[in-house]
């Protein structure tokens, strides 16, 4: 797959990128999306949920009432679950949600996440971007200029940069990631990608590994 390479103004240069098909061009994966996926999702989480049972909260443990006679059932202490600042039964505790995957599975479900964005041509090939200073008066001429300005749009960069990264930081649709870090959470969640001409061949030496 070829694509037409443009610079910062939004025009074509003349020159054309070539999508590797060992990438852009597989069959899509489903289930490996939903398993990377889920795993990113899963590591998000803290796990520092809490709550204290019968054992930790504070209370007596007197009897309340006298065992029989009562035509109720035998109450025994106030920390009990059926009684309002008992403790919880069954309640959260702190745990580990993350799960390892394997590494082959978590590149084809990056592959195959790229090749849905190119069948449905949501991939923009940019010259390489640098800026000479943080200005994100720029970043946002670059979106308007490839008339993507209402699109959520994920910049991937060969190398990290911080003027561009700083560039983007207050744009809420927008997100650079560095080339080597590309996710497929990412990839899916942005509705087009703009990819620099540099980090294509990291892309490539990261997932035909």
């Amino acid at each position: 797959m070829e694509l037409a390479v443009y610079n910062i103004s939004g025009k074509e240069t003349g020159r054309k990128a070539v999508l590797n098909d060992q990438i852009f061009g597989i069959e899509p994966n489903d289930h490996a999306i939903y398993l990377d996926v889920k795993q990113y999702h899963a590591n998000q989480r803290q796990g520092t949920h809490k709550s204290k049972e019968r054992n930790e909260v504070s209370g007596t443990t007197k009897k309340l009432k006298r065992q029989k006679g009562t035509g109720g059932a035998r109450a025994g202490s106030m920390k009990s679950p059926v009684f309002v600042g008992g403790g919880r039964i069954f309640g959260p505790r702190p745990r580990n949600y993350s799960f390892d995957l394997n590494k082959k599975l978590k590149r084809l479900a990056r592959k195959s996440a790229l090749a849905y964005k190119a069948q449905a041509n949501g991939i923009t090939v940019l010259e390489d971007l640098n800026f000479a200073a943080p200005k994100t008066k720029q970043m946002i001429e670059l979106v308007n200029n490839l008339n993507l300005s209402d699109k959520k749009t994920l910049i991937v960069v060969a190398q990290s940069n911080k003027n561009v990264y700083l560039s983007s930081r207050n744009l809420e649709r927008n997100k650079v990631v560095t080339a080597s870090d590309l996710n497929t959470y990412d990839i899916l969640h942005a509705q087009n990608l703009i990819v620099t001409e540099g980090s294509l061949s990291v892309i490539e030496s990261t997932l035909l590994k």
